[in-house]
């Protein structure tokens, strides 16, 4: 008896407005107050990650590009700062999906550990050479929170696409 959590079903096509639907949210989520807490993930990048490496056909450095400036504007930080990050983050994403993919989702997780850690450091980075304060080490612990939430995080992506489009008791997928 073998015991798997891995699915064999085949998915749907994601819908373009899906994934549309989920960076907003995400967006809407990075500018609530709590987003500056420590511990809370960057939304925006996870879920930009998430399609990078799923749909890396579909989103990607544009995505990332346009999300970033507008994250730019919303936080009033140095105009690039999240479009940088943001773009080297899809860049990684994308060039590692096929790799990333093959692996069961707790391993996913640690792939994906340190293109999501691309993020604060490259913001980091960019603050202190332009002169900012140090943001406590707290900053640099919401890349671990957003691996942890990876797995759940494809659970709720994915799910639209397991549902069947038509249901044939004759037909076996």
């Amino acid at each position: 008896m073998q015991t798997t959590f891995s699915s064999s079903r085949i998915l749907l096509p994601v819908r373009p407005w899906f994934i549309a639907l989920s960076l907003v949210v995400a967006l809407l989520l990075n500018m609530l107050p709590t987003a500056w807490w420590p511990g809370v993930p960057d939304w925006l990048a996870l879920v930009l990650c998430f399609w990078c490496v799923r749909e890396f056909r579909k989103v990607g450095m544009g995505w990332a590009f346009l999300f970033g400036l507008i994250m730019d504007v919303a936080d009033a930080s140095l105009m690039g700062q999240h479009t940088l990050a943001y773009v080297l983050l899809a860049y990684g994403a994308g060039a590692l999906s096929r790799r990333v993919l093959w692996f069961p989702l707790l391993q996913q997780a640690l792939q994906i550990l340190p293109l999501l850690y691309i993020v604060p450091l490259v913001q980091f980075s960019i603050g202190m050479a332009t002169g900012g304060q140090f943001p406590g080490f707290g900053y640099f612990i919401w890349p671990l929170v957003a691996a942890l939430l990876w797995a759940p995080l494809t659970f709720m992506l994915l799910l639209p696409q397991h549902q069947p489009v038509e249901r044939d008791a004759n037909r076996p997928i």
